[in-house]
């Protein structure tokens, strides 16, 4: 088994629906297990000088109803903070508002549970790509949180998504995203071609339509 197929196998993703306040949302749900304690997880998740070593850069006022800014991706207000069990905050982007729920669990031998669940409308965006738009990037995302809560230095998104490695685990994310899609009850045909679409997308690769 090769390492992309390790850490494909070690997410749990789920598809479902959940009403936003501006109209009818679709979930995305991911849950991974990491040999690491709560609250090493929980500064990982929230402490800028640690997010920007496997996410992204952030700014900001990083506290309950607080602003932050993803640099060159989303902001929003964190809504919810419970440390070290989760917070959640909204995630605008692209100019859509979608949701972002963390929680996180501790389970035994030091080691603890997050389950991240994105809420996001059910527009033609969704109807095109399906789950796997925002799925994927949160797989790659906690894979990354991963390698940093290892230790180890978390090589630039963009440098590692070139390589066979990371084309490989965008293409195998893109197929789970497309089972659970199924699973969440989309005809098979068309989950399938979703998860081509959104293969495409991240790869670069023919989607096969």
């Amino acid at each position: 088994m090769t390492d992309e197929t390790e850490q494909i196998a070690a997410a749990h993703r789920q598809v479902g629906t959940r009403a936003l306040e501006t109209g009818p949302g679709r979930t995305v749900a991911i849950a991974r297990t990491y040999d690491a304690d709560i609250d090493d997880v929980w500064t990982a998740c929230t402490d800028p000088g640690r997010l920007r070593r496997w996410f992204l850069p952030v700014s900001g006022d990083l506290r309950l109803g607080g602003r932050y800014h993803l640099e060159g991706n989303a902001s929003g207000t964190i809504e919810r903070c419970d440390p070290p069990n989760g917070f959640e905050a909204t995630w605008e982007f692209g100019g859509d508002v979608s949701r972002i729920e963390v929680r996180l669990t501790p389970v035994s031998g030091e080691r603890t549970r997050l389950e991240l669940t994105h809420i996001a409308p059910d527009n033609e965006h969704w109807t095109e790509y399906g789950p796997g738009a925002a799925g994927v990037g949160w797989d790659i995302g906690l894979r990354a949180l991963g390698v940093h809560l290892r230790g180890l230095e978390v090589p630039r998104e963009e440098d590692w998504a070139a390589t066979e490695e990371g084309v490989r685990f965008m293409a195998l994310s893109s197929e789970r995203w497309g089972e659970a899609d199924i699973a969440g009850g989309t005809d098979p045909a068309d989950a399938r071609a979703r998860a081509r679409r959104t293969a495409a997308f991240y790869t670069a690769a023919p989607s096969g339509d």
